[in-house]
């Protein structure tokens, strides 16, 4: 088998692994689906698998290239407990065989970069074992964080518990922060040793992008668009928004734009029917359980009310609209950091839940959205620059992997077992194929 030249291996054969944190919601499983579609849009060699315990993961479209793992799912409660999604077993036996999944998918995918969304060694450590494999194998291991994690108070214990720094000094090569640090920087209060600071990229926001495919088409009876496109992300924690939003136009019947709610998947079904039976009764308001496209739906909005996770932050961005941001502060004050300060920005409104949530409140943010400014007229260099430079920093450490390669020596066999000619140098300690 000849060596194969620099050429050859620069771009040829990428793999990369995502390991999506999927205990609540549909914030990190989108996050991580941005990244991978990216990634292969850029990358006409590279492959990318996400590893996710998500129920809904076949409701996406997957473009070529791309393609998940399922790993029994694990859902968290509002008690902070952990319980299996849906298995009637012990929720030990169900993080062993996320455990064994995750470490057996990495072993066989074997890939150049390893992506960890969030938990520096997942879900009560389940990915550790597969960051220290794949780190004496030389895979370059990514840390992915968004923009803002917690308040400090909160964080601060949660790491400490979960021994995260000692894991991003040892383990990791690098951290890519999905934000910019004039907004906020996500581990505010840590103390980090200067190695681990030095290993820190602010990527800038995901900018997104109308989904390829056919965009599902639901049929509006009684509302045309524009409309306010009234979202709470996967909807497990959303319906005091969705209530708030449906007695002002109970009670205001000349609030100016019809409403379309999506209610989210994970929403309890009881909720979901309570919602649609009141929309049905509204002229102007419609309500629909979810559509994974939810892209198309925002573009054809004259505005926004969401509760501000981290993905419909980046859509509200993308798309420029304008958008009053309803953040929850349990369990943690992500949404609320993150929405007071895009509000001193000037890039949206805010309006607090005080747990009375006041119709006559929702109704008049609602009547004063369309004289807000567009996020597009604040300027804040490099804020959806993330796809680009992730783009630009997954190539960099391609390089830098592909180098080690041809500095330790040996040869591999063509990656998909079939004899070819083409070969990759191996890294000591990888098989060979």
């Amino acid at each position: 088998m000849r060596r194969v030249s620099d050429n050859e291996t620069k771009n040829k054969d990428v793999r990369v692994l995502i390991y999506s944190h999927d205990t609540f919601g549909l914030g990190h499983l989108r996050r991580c689906l941005t990244i991978a579609h990216s990634l292969v849009d850029q990358n006409k060699d590279m492959s990318v698998i996400i590893l996710t315990g998500s129920p809904i993961i076949g409701s996406f479209n997957f473009r070529a290239r791309v393609d998940f793992v399922r790993i029994p799912g694990v859902i968290k409660l509002r008690s902070g407990d952990y319980t299996p999604l849906s298995l009637l077993i012990d929720i030990d036996e169900t993080l062993a065989m996320r455990d064994s999944i995750i470490q057996h998918t990495a072993d066989i995918f074997d890939p150049d970069i390893f992506i960890v969304d969030k938990e520096p060694l997942g879900l009560r450590g389940e990915v550790h074992k597969t960051l220290k494999m794949l780190k004496e194998r030389g895979t370059h291991l990514v840390l992915g964080l968004r923009d803002i994690m917690d308040d400090p108070v909160h964080l601060i214990p949660e790491w400490e518990r979960k021994k995260a720094v000692p894991a991003l000094r040892d383990l990791y090569d690098s951290i890519w922060v999905y934000g910019l640090p004039q907004i906020c920087d996500p581990l505010e209060g840590i103390e980090l040793p200067k190695s681990v600071r030095r290993k820190m990229t602010y990527t800038g926001y995901l900018h997104r992008t109308l989904p390829h495919g056919t965009p599902a088409h639901w049929t509006l009876q009684k509302i045309e668009p524009p409309y306010l496109l009234v979202t709470t992300g996967g909807g497990g924690d959303g319906e005091e928004v969705i209530d708030w939003v449906l007695r002002a136009y109970e009670n205001d019947k000349a609030l100016p734009n019809p409403a379309l709610l999506v209610l989210g998947p994970f929403m309890h079904s009881d909720r979901q029917a309570e919602f649609i039976h009141r929309a049905n009764k509204l002229p102007n308001v419609e309500a629909i359980t979810f559509d994974a496209q939810i892209e198309h739906l925002m573009a054809r909005a004259i505005g926004v009310v969401a509760m501000g996770g981290y993905n419909t932050f980046c859509e509200i961005l993308s798309f420029d609209k304008r958008a009053v941001i309803v953040p929850r502060t349990q369990p943690r004050m992500e949404q609320y950091i993150r929405a007071k300060r895009a509000e001193e920005l000037g890039l949206s409104s805010m309006l607090t839940d005080d747990g009375v949530r006041d119709w006559k409140g929702m109704a008049t943010a609602l009547r004063q959205l369309p004289q807000q400014a567009l996020p597009s007229d604040v300027v804040v260099p490099g804020l959806m620059d993330g796809l680009e430079n992730l783009n630009r920093l997954v190539n960099h450490a391609v390089e830098k992997v592909r180098k080690a390669d041809r500095e330790r020596g040996g040869e591999r066999t063509d990656r998909s077992g079939n004899g070819n000619s083409r070969s990759r140098l191996r890294v000591a300690g990888r098989k060979p194929r």
